[in-house]
């Protein structure tokens, strides 16, 4: 159980970390405004959800199902797990369904702005509901962290 533990732990590490630092870097290059810096940062942070969100994501998975087993919990009734689980499955859905498409948008778009070097409305409209829906995508692992660590019910 202490390995599974660990890679629990790292995978909450790598998911965790890397979307709240990604979204540090990200908010601080929109600050900033230029274009070039834009392109790069938004291409790093889907770079980064590939290299350590989900590998990140792989290990909370594999080694929650593994520990789930071991120590006999069931998913009948509301159990801090259903709820975790089901609040898991809404970040996967606003991630995939959401998210990536934002991404992959605003690094058309912030490539758009170079040769005027400005960013463009469009860019910033996308940009604005990336920080809407990963606001969302990050509050709630946070909560799943607190259920994993407190099992209230």
């Amino acid at each position: 159980m202490t390995l599974w533990l660990f890679l629990h732990i790292a995978g909450c590490v790598l998911f965790l970390g890397n979307i709240i630092t990604a979204a540090f870097w990200k908010v601080r290059a929109d600050l900033k405004g230029d274009p070039t810096e834009i392109h790069h940062t938004v291409k790093n942070v889907m770079l980064a959800d590939y290299v350590f969100t989900l590998p990140g994501l792989l290990l909370l998975i594999i080694s929650g199902v593994v520990m789930s087993v071991q120590a006999g919990y069931g998913m009948g009734g509301m159990s801090w797990l259903a709820v975790s689980l089901i609040l898991f499955g809404i970040t996967g859905i606003l991630w995939a369904g959401i998210l990536i498409p934002l991404q992959k948008g605003m690094i058309r778009l912030s490539l758009e702005s170079i040769g005027g070097g400005v960013i463009s409305d469009r860019y910033k409209r996308v940009s604005m509901y990336w920080a809407v829906g990963g606001t969302a995508a990050t509050l709630l692992p946070v909560i799943i962290l607190y259920l994993m660590v407190s099992k209230p019910f």
